[in-house]
């Protein structure tokens, strides 16, 4: 997923690392120019990789492109104060691996920003997870092709490596336990929805200042990323959310 990208060379150039690592699913959020896909330079750079280039996805903002995105992973030199955790590329293709692998439901993207500004601050608070590129400490600078490259190439390794073996319901293998279901992952929209409904629940009661709110968001924010919240958690957790609204009107 690319965010914001301001040069169609470099769209098309991504969307060829990816088809060379048998990748096709590009979903492009806010683009310069909408018409990116027809662009001459983005069929250039594309080369051969054209079917991927046409039946990119366009949406408006990256919000909207995570919203059905149970695992979103930003891809980033830089870290945020109150974002997560930075991992290698490695670490974040076995996480994304496992997210897949846990109900045929998930969905997972890797999030890559404009080439000058990168991913803003608001954006990577959108993820659940950050990868960073290791390279050397006083030159971390990569083109956005090339780091589309690297997370390809190492979806494409770790693949080959540990061929996935999607679980089949009930039929656990002979001898191994069986863990209690589980419900699916949240959705980054209803996640996102959890978070208006908080920040809203809280101020009701006076423990979040509109006016001076400091950082309880944003630490919320990390707090749930790193519980990797499920559908009936996100509701067991707006169901509370409402009950403190309730009391706080009946008390008025």
């Amino acid at each position: 997923m690319l965010v914001g990208t301001s040069h169609p060379g470099n769209v098309g150039a991504a969307a060829r690392a990816m088809r060379a690592m048998g990748l096709r699913r590009l979903v492009l959020a806010a683009p310069r120019d909408p018409q990116v896909r027809a662009h001459p330079e983005a069929i250039a750079r594309a080369s051969r990789a054209h079917d991927v280039l046409a039946a990119a996805r366009i949406v408006p903002s990256l919000t909207q492109a995570l919203a059905d995105r149970t695992l979103a992973i930003a891809v980033s030199a830089e870290t945020r104060e109150f974002g997560p955790l930075a991992q290698t590329p490695e670490a974040c293709v076995q996480l994304a691996r496992d997210e897949l692998a846990a109900d045929t439901a998930h969905r997972v993207s890797f999030v890559f920003g404009a080439e000058r500004t990168g991913l803003s601050i608001e954006e990577v608070g959108l993820c659940r997870a950050l990868c960073s590129i290791p390279g050397e400490t006083d030159y971390q600078s990569l083109n956005l092709a090339q780091a589309v490259q690297v997370i390809a190439y190492c979806l494409r390794a770790h693949a080959a490596a540990t061929p996935a073996t999607p679980a089949t319901a009930g039929t656990p293998a002979p001898g191994t336990a069986t863990a209690a279901p589980t419900s699916p992952h949240a959705t980054q929209a209803q996640v996102e929805a959890l978070y208006v409904h908080l920040e809203r629940a809280l101020t009701s009661i006076g423990f979040l200042d509109p006016r001076r709110p400091k950082k309880l968001m944003p630490r919320l924010r990390r707090l749930f990323a790193r519980a990797r919240l499920e559908t009936e958690e996100v509701a067991i957790l707006r169901g509370i959310c409402t009950r403190i609204e309730r009391l706080t009107r009946a008390s008025r």
